[in-house]
């Protein structure tokens, strides 16, 4: 159950950092010439966790993937050739990440309950 509850950690924790990049996928830098927002990803690592192999968030980074261009001289965060950079984050990308991380939590709460109704069941049979 601890493997299981550190993995709903992280990815709860991807969640949040996908909902994020999602947040930012539009945004613009606030100076003329600046970068915009940065795509972030996680970087999970493994543990020992009570003499099991679990999961859990070590860190997270910043893409280091190319920016869109746009040519928009109006714009106010338009280079002096008229581009504007777009961050990173493609949108569908993220979706399918935070459908990816859906699943995962899923997953490890069904094992979560699995365990809990073997616990309970186990307890049963022992009052007998």
């Amino acid at each position: 159950m601890a493997v299981a509850a550190g993995a709903l950690k992280a990815q709860q924790s991807r969640m949040r950092v996908i909902a994020e990049n999602i947040a930012n996928a539009q945004s613009t830098a606030t100076a003329p010439g600046g970068e915009p927002y940065r795509r972030q990803v996680p970087v999970f690592q493994a543990r020992d966790l009570d003499g099991a192999t679990g999961v859990v968030l070590a860190e997270v980074r910043p893409d280091q993937g190319e920016f869109k261009r746009d040519y928009d001289p109006s714009h106010p965060a338009a280079d002096a050739e008229g581009y504007v950079l777009r961050p990173n984050v493609d949108t569908l990308v993220e979706a399918m990440d935070m459908r990816e991380a859906q699943r995962a939590y899923e997953a490890n709460l069904n094992v979560i309950e699995t365990a809990r109704a073997m616990e309970t069941r186990l307890l049963d049979i022992l009052k007998r």
